[in-house]
């Protein structure tokens, strides 16, 4: 049987876009077309409520709901810096208590993306850490990733999980991205976060290899006492398979 051409195989690696053609000085109407269609996609992706009924039964662990100071969507987008703080009614109804790990899941840029995988990604990471301590689960609705740090204060957490919807590309409008925080209080730098980015199989990463590499983050975390730059996932990083339990 022959080979595919190269440009078949090329684009089966990937749902960018390759070798549009043209038609004249303009691409070919059918390449412009699935653009507009993509474009779409991505603003209603950025638009779209947020729903997280159901989590509480899908997780089968206790959610609390909690909203930024952003009072609605267009404010949301409008001013970032109110995604990033926590209402204050809020967080007054968190309880302190002492936990490995806090984790959040916000809406983000793609509320498409929290629904699609976040519970599915939750119970894999639960099913990692049993021997940790973790707090209830909080939803938050209007959220930046910086609101897991003041969730993760008010929850007494020694790290922040931030699991949100993130900004729509033209060939990924569902892409979940996860933020981990050593120690998160109010202020903290992106600079002090690690990243796992892309989940959303069958396209992107899927849910066990991410909650893989965010556990093995998390593990290294807490065994130096850090994330962000200084934390590389890698064997240099990461403590071997008989470390220590949690403190």
């Amino acid at each position: 049987m022959a080979e595919p051409p190269l440009a078949e195989r090329l684009q089966a690696l990937t749902p960018a876009r390759l070798r549009l053609g043209r038609a004249g000085s303009a691409v070919p109407t059918r390449a412009h077309l699935s653009f507009q269609l993509d474009h779409a996609r991505a603003r209603d992706a950025v638009w779209a409520p947020f729903q997280p009924g159901g989590l509480a039964e899908a997780l089968g662990r206790e959610v609390i709901e909690v909203r930024s100071q952003a009072a609605d969507r267009a404010e949301y987008l409008r001013r970032p810096d109110l995604g990033r703080q926590l209402d204050p009614a809020d967080a007054a109804r968190l309880q302190r208590g002492d936990h490995h790990l806090a984790i959040v899941i916000a809406d983000g840029l793609s509320a498409e993306a929290v629904h699609a995988h976040a519970a599915s990604l939750v119970l894999a990471l639960l099913d990692r850490l049993a021997d940790w301590s973790i707090a209830p689960i909080v939803v938050a609705h209007q959220g930046r990733v910086a609101i897991g740090d003041p969730i993760g204060e008010a929850l007494g957490a020694r790290l922040a999980c931030v699991l949100i919807g993130e900004r729509p590309g033209l060939s990924a409008p569902d892409s979940l991205g996860a933020y981990l925080t050593w120690q998160p209080v109010a202020g903290r730098q992106d600079s002090e976060r690690n990243c796992v980015s892309n989940i959303r199989p069958p396209h992107g990463l899927a849910y066990a290899a991410a909650a893989d590499t965010i556990v093995r983050l998390l593990k290294a975390a807490r065994a130096r006492g850090l994330t962000g730059i200084a934390l590389k996932d890698g064997p240099s990083a990461l403590e071997p398979p008989g470390e220590r339990s949690p403190a």
